[in-house]
């Protein structure tokens, strides 16, 4: 039996889920979460086989939450479990360490299959999404995009990087992070340095064009 950590922030859903999974007889809920910061601490201690990650969730989202949780859990597997079925969603999810991603319109069916082929070591995609990631690797757009961002700056910049360009203040980023305005203000002058620019302005041009937001045109020229 293989044992799971629910993530979303929608109690009703996670409800449902240990429902489905627990009825399965193949699956134990050992924890549950509602943000991306509780999953991240949860799986360290309970070190589940699988976890299913809401993609969308407050503060942290769920492809920042996924890099942050298998530094802290590397051999838990994660399946994605998203509403929205972009490529840009879709490629930051795979890069992220994700091990299969599933539509919310899924059947229940689908979700058990994709937990079953990541727990034997496989990776799973929605039939919806799998030609749009085949297709993106086809182009190379898998490995050009992001590449920049990624390659300077850690996890932690990423986060703070997309709150600045969704338009959070340091006071608002310091409590979805947990962390003090002073340190929020030193990371907002890291990213300047790394990406040797010198205002919010252009710090939110670089994020849209590298997809680090939900306004990202996946497919849009830099």
């Amino acid at each position: 039996m293989y044992s799971i950590l629910l993530v979303d922030d929608h109690r009703i859903i996670r409800d449902g889920l240990r429902a489905m999974l627990e009825a399965s007889g193949d699956f134990q809920v050992a924890g549950e979460a509602e943000t991306g910061g509780q999953a991240v601490a949860l799986a360290a201690r309970l070190r589940p086989h699988l976890v299913v990650m809401d993609l969308s969730l407050p503060g942290m989202n769920g492809i920042e939450a996924t890099i942050e949780l298998l530094r802290e859990s590397p051999a838990s597997k994660v399946v994605i479990l998203s509403m929205y079925d972009d490529e840009a969603s879709v490629v930051q999810a795979m890069r992220s360490g994700a091990r299969g991603f599933v539509l919310k319109k899924a059947s229940q069916a689908d979700l058990i299959a994709a937990l079953h082929a990541v727990a034997r070591g496989g990776t799973y995609l929605s039939p919806e999404v799998s030609d749009k990631f085949l297709e993106c690797v086809r182009k190379g757009d898998f490995t050009r995009r992001n590449s920049a961002v990624l390659s300077v700056l850690t996890p932690r910049e990423l986060q703070v990087m997309r709150l600045i360009a969704e338009g959070r203040s340091s006071k608002e980023i310091a409590g979805i992070l947990d962390l003090s305005i002073e340190t929020v203000r030193g990371y907002r002058k890291s990213l300047m340095r790394k990406l040797n620019v010198s205002n919010v302005a252009a710090l939110t041009q670089i994020a849209v064009a590298e997809g680090l937001t939900r306004f990202s045109q996946f497919g849009a020229s830099a």
